[in-house]
Formats: structure tokens, C-alpha cells, sequence
């Protein structure tokens, strides 16, 4: 094997323009494989991070839409057996806020707020100066405070559909960065939900919770609808909600390993051509060498090794060049707001693995040079000069 690299590596030196023009090859093939695998993988988690982010990937709800979980504590303690990364009890409701002789309709939703904050981390939605609503508190959605020229600490009476009303305070003006919910949604505790409301503490109308991976949401909906085995609650998961999204995603890493997949075809079919016709620029050499002694495994090795140098020098070449583009694109290709265009995915286990398919290509594609050499004989390379 010693023998065989210092042959393969004198080989390579050789015709150092040849060998650069090969490692570049490749290098080029694992740059564009690095650069669109990072780009759609980057695009995936910003859809699904604008999708269901903040949103709940299951939830729990009574089967009449119209009525109540009546004690949340029991879903509580059930959750807790799964592996669920936030949970939080809801209490949705419409209502009116009157600004002086103004109504707006209102869709209020009550929270135990530091729970909720985990899914739909209102503190880094804020617009401006506030704070997470406490008692007699709200956040408003930007629009409606747009509309109805609301400012922190202004005072509004949130009214229930049959009921008083309970004058509350805007401790916040909150941007969902969706219209209809910053011109709809009212956020507040779920004690003021039940004293505005005349609801029975401990009622809810949802339990919500997310996942660290949300693409398991239905698996476990499922095993927790069969161990839950109540009729009056019904287990929904955001896949149900989203299939539209769904097909688009898994249409988007489809096209991203096919185009991956000719790209490392490529590769291996360069490499193979290019060092099929070195076993016939260094046949007399080879010839020589089995005259000397050298083994027909050697031989076969010598050319095995040159493709397992090329395939590390190519993956270090592409790993390079891909991190390259994509430093480049995510510093050029930006939104009005200097924000990337398309969030750039960095994985360091797809990068490495990149570079393992280039010296794992390059060695393969250097298998049938490496049996050509084998067949050579030296008394027919030496006849025929």
C-alpha cells in the first residue's frame, strides 16, 4: 500500500495541470451540491418557521366547538407523559373593544402568559415600548391600534358578547407580521378571560403544544388519541391544516436530491473517463513496473489511491467554494431590509457529508480504471512500445 500511494502520488505531481483540473471538477460538483442542498434546506425551515413556528403543532379540543374542556389540570398531567417541547392552556373568544364611542370586533384569546410565550413568543413580537400583559392587561395587534389610535397604557373596555364588559389597559401593541391577526387578535391572561367572559375557572376552549421536530406532530397525535380515549376531545395536528405546505416541501427536497444525485453522476463519470485514459498514459509505465515485480493488486491500487487523493482534494476544493457562494449570495441577495432573501441553512453533518460523497465517488469511479490496470500485461505494453 506504501509503495502504491508514493507511485500514485508521483503519477498525480506528474501532470499537476491535469490533476488540478480534475480536483477542481469535483470540487465545482460538491460546491453546487453544498450551495442548492443548503439553499432548499434553508428555504424549508423558513417556510415552516413562518407557517408553524409559533403556532401549535397539536392540539387538544373539545369535539363540540361550541363548548369546553371544563378542567384543563387533567390534559395537564396527561401531556406531561410525551415529549412535548411547550404546552399551554387557551381560552378563544370574540368580543368588542370600545375606544371612546368606537367598536371593534375582536377575537380575544387568554393565555397563562409565561406558557404561551413559548409557543408564540409575543415578547420579541412588541412593537416599540411594552410588556406582557398582567391583570386587567391586553396587547392589541398593530392594526387595531393603528385604527383606533391606541398607544401603551391607554385604557379600552373589552366587552363579551352577553355581559358588562371589564375596562382593561394596553400594556403592549404586538406585530403578528400576518394582517389578520394584527387586526383581529386581543392577547390577555386566562383570568381575566374568565372574569370578562363569566367562564368557569378552568375551562378552556384548547390545549396547545409544539414539538422539537414538527414533522412527527400526526405520529404522536395519533398514539396520544388512542391513550387519551375520551370522546369529547378531539386531537388535531398541524399536517391536517397544512397539506398544501407539506407537498410543497417534500416537491422541494425531491428536486434537491435529484439534482444532488446527477451531480455526483457527473462527477463519478468524469473522474472514471479521466482516469481510464491515465492507465493508457502511464500503460508503459505500469508495464515496466509489473516487469519489475510489482504485483497486480498494487497496480490496481495505485489508481485506486490517486482516486481517493483526487475525491479528498476535490471535497476540500467544493467545501470551500460551496461555503463560498453561499456567504456571497446571503450577502447580496437581500430583502429591502437587509434581511437575506432566502435564509441560508448551515448544517456541518451536510457539508461533511458532502465532502464524504466526493472522496466516496472519486474512489468508486476509480474502480474500473483500477481493474483495467490489473489486466495489463507487461510483455504486450513492452512489444508494442
Amino acid at each position: 500500500m506504501r509503495l502504491a500511494f508514493k507511485i500514485a502520488w508521483r503519477f498525480l505531481k506528474s501532470n499537476k495541470g491535469q490533476t488540478l483540473l480534475i480536483a477542481l471538477g469535483i470540487g465545482v460538483g460538491i460546491s453546487v451540491q453544498i450551495f442548492i442542498g443548503s439553499l432548499i434546506n434553508g428555504l424549508q425551515a423558513s417556510l415552516i418557521d413562518a407557517t408553524i413556528g409559533q403556532a401549535s403543532h397539536i392540539t387538544l379540543e373539545p369535539v363540540d366547538k361550541k363548548g369546553f374542556i371544563e378542567d384543563y389540570s387533567k390534559i395537564d398531567a396527561f401531556v406531561k407523559a410525551y415529549d412535548l417541547s411547550a404546552t399551554t392552556p387557551s381560552l378563544s373568544q370574540g368580543a368588542f373593544i370600545q375606544v371612546q364611542d368606537n367598536y371593534t370586533q375582536v377575537f380575544f384569546r387568554g393565555f397563562p402568559l409565561d406558557r404561551a410565550d413559548a409557543i408564540y413568543d409575543f415578547k420579541s413580537r412588541l412593537v416599540g415600548k411594552g410588556q406582557l400583559p398582567l391583570g386587567d392587561e391586553i396587547l392589541v395587534g398593530k392594526i387595531i391600534a393603528r385604527d383606533q389610535d391606541l398607544e401603551v397604557g391607554d385604557q379600552v373596555k373589552l366587552i363579551p358578547a352577553q355581559g358588562q364588559g371589564v375596562l382593561v389597559t394596553v400594556s403592549g401593541i404586538i406585530d403578528f407580521k400576518v394582517n389578520a391577526l394584527n387586526e383581529q387578535w386581543v392577547i390577555g391572561s386566562l383570568n381575566l378571560a374568565y372574569k370578562t367572559f363569566e367562564i368557569k375557572p378552568g375551562s378552556i376552549s384548547s390545549f396547545e403544544s409544539q414539538l422539537e421536530d414538527p414533522f412527527l406532530a400526526d405520529q404522536l397525535a395519533e398514539q396520544m388519541d388512542q391513550d387519551l380515549a375520551d370522546e369529547t376531545v378531539s386531537i388535531s395536528n398541524w399536517k391536517i391544516e397544512n397539506e398544501q405546505l407539506l407537498a410543497g416541501l417534500t416537491g422541494q427536497s425531491s428536486s434537491s436530491y435529484l439534482i444532488q444525485v446527477f451531480v455526483v453522476i457527473s462527477v463519478v463519470l468524469g473522474i472514471a473517463s479521466v482516469l481510464a485514459i491515465s492507465v493508457l498514459q502511464k500503460s508503459k509505465q505500469i508495464g515496466i513496473l509489473k516487469a519489475m515485480g510489482i504485483k497486480n493488486s498494487t497496480a490496481s491500487q495505485i489508481f485506486l489511491l490517486q482516486g481517493l487523493i483526487l475525491g479528498i482534494m476535490g471535497g476540500l476544493l467544493g467545501i470551500g467554494l460551496g461555503l463560498g457562494l453561499l456567504f456571497a449570495f446571503s450577502s447580496f441577495a437581500l430583502n429591502p431590509d437587509g434581511s437575506p432573501v432566502v435564509p441560508i441553512l448551515i448544517e456541518p453533518g451536510f457539508i461533511l457529508l458532502s465532502g464524504c460523497i466526493a472522496v466516496l465517488a472519486s474512489t468508486g469511479a476509480a474502480i474500473l480504471p483500477a481493474l483495467k490496470s490489473k489486466k495489463l500485461s507487461p510483455i504486450e505494453v513492452i512489444r508494442n512500445g
